[in-house]
């Protein structure tokens, strides 16, 4: 508690002192001192509080009591790896594997789910990471990203998943002339750091008809998108139709509501196929009875809460706010998402839609100024993601929605001058012209 006694000053000035610079901060320049969380709020060292729309980690709310108390209770009794029988990684095991297709049967507990740059391995087959550093390997296929407002096949394409689904063929094809064989697809349900991309229904079936004809596997990322965050189904690869059953689902983040946990699961062949390695698998702290509590806690909280069915109401509700927000405001070039996974894509030009990288940045410091946490997505930064804990209301909906109309509508008057007047609006979009 000595800590959280410091002024804010020093805990900044002791952080880049003794934390490497690669460990970055949300906003920089002034950051937030954060003491403690509840719910969709968080609080800073002065009480001030803060709505939180982005941490979807905190999946049914920071610090909920039940998953408090689960991982207390089971801490006082026992906590040890998994090389000891214990009831609780089995009943989780059966209570995750009611949620899945019943050929997801076999599952592997890790301790966190590994963010792309702490492994090599993982850094190769992340666009995201590899692109800012040595490059692509030759053994790694980068499929075009299924998104219908920004790719090749857009909103008026007749039928946009066959057609990205096909660009994925030709990369296979392509692959296999220059003498590569196909060992697995790897992609995110709904792709959150591309710019919270809605892949068209019908895409991933089709996808994995040409992977698995190839003799790869087909590997779906839920760790930020799963657990009834969209609402309409539990996982969001369940978008894809009932009858899509990928190999490997990775879960990670929400999972354990700030503990850390992540899970693997996956089908009797592949499980099979790596046993046949020789390799054992053991985590130390995966699969403990501690995270096991944990992960079983935010199951229970989700059912008797009905968090699903409220991400899909309040979801519905906050797209139709920025629906209504696009009508009002040009910068605004699309809305998309399902449940309480949203983007808002802010364009400088409707024809081109080019990213507005600087008024999205600016548009998030407004923001916060007024105690709104938010954050950009995107290859461009320009994309609003909307990811908030699970318990966000239809009232807080209202609030961001509101503030984001009153900045945007500020916005738009200081450029409108700075256009009457022939002069360039001030770099920080500073309501004044130069």
């Amino acid at each position: 508690m000595a800590a959280d006694q410091r002024g804010k000053a020093e805990t900044l000035a002791l952080r880049r002192r003794l934390i490497g610079s690669s460990c970055r901060l949300f906003f920089p320049e002034d950051p937030v001192k954060i003491t403690r969380g509840q719910g969709q709020y968080m609080y800073d060292e002065q009480g001030a509080e803060y709505l939180d729309c982005i941490n979807n980690v905190a999946h049914v709310g920071h610090c909920h009591p039940v998953v408090v108390q689960a991982a207390h209770e089971q801490n006082q009794v026992l906590n040890t790896n998994s090389r000891y029988l214990h009831d609780n990684i089995v009943n989780y095991a059966r209570r995750l594997a009611e949620t899945l297709p019943e050929q997801l049967c076999v599952f592997y507990f890790l301790n966190s789910g590994a963010y792309h740059g702490h492994l090599s391995s993982l850094i190769d087959i992340s666009p995201y990471k590899f692109r800012n550093l040595e490059g692509q390997k030759e053994w790694v296929h980068v499929a075009p990203l299924p998104d219908i407002y920004r790719g090749p096949y857009r909103e008026d394409h007749p039928n946009p998943a066959e057609a990205y689904a096909s660009d994925v063929k030709h990369v296979i094809d392509s692959a296999q002339e220059r003498g590569r064989k196909i060992a697995a697809f790897f992609v995110e349900s709904l792709p959150s750091v591309g710019g919270q991309i809605i892949p068209p229904a019908g895409y991933f079936p089709r996808v994995a008809e040409h992977i698995r004809g190839a003799g790869g596997i087909f590997v779906v990322d839920e760790i930020q998108v799963g657990f009834g965050r969209v609402g309409k189904h539990f996982w969001a690869f369940q978008l894809q139709g009932e009858n899509f059953v990928p190999d490997i689902v990775t879960m990670g983040k929400p999972i354990g509501n700030g503990h850390p946990l992540a899970c693997v699961a996956t089908t009797q062949a592949v499980a099979r196929a790596f046993e046949a390695t020789g390799v054992e698998y053991f985590n130390t702290f995966g699969g403990s009875p501690v995270s096991c509590a944990v992960g079983l806690a935010v199951l229970e909280v989700l059912e008797k809460e009905q968090l699903q069915a409220h991400a899909a109401h309040v979801g519905s509700f906050l797209m139709e706010l920025l629906r209504q927000q696009k009508a009002k405001h040009p910068i605004i070039g699309d809305v998309r998402g399902i449940g309480l996974f949203i983007g808002v894509d802010l364009i400088k030009d409707e024809a081109t839609r080019k990213p507005a990288t600087e008024e999205a940045d600016y548009l998030v410091s407004r923001l916060k100024e007024n105690y709104i946490l938010l954050s950009t997505d995107g290859p461009g930064r320009n994309i609003l993601k909307f990811k908030p804990p699970m318990c966000f209301s239809l009232d807080d909906a209202r609030r961001v929605v509101a503030m984001l109309d009153a900045v945007l509508t500020d916005m738009e008057k200081v450029l409108s001058s700075c256009a009457t007047l022939r002069l360039q609006p001030h770099p920080a979009l500073q309501v004044s012209c130069p």
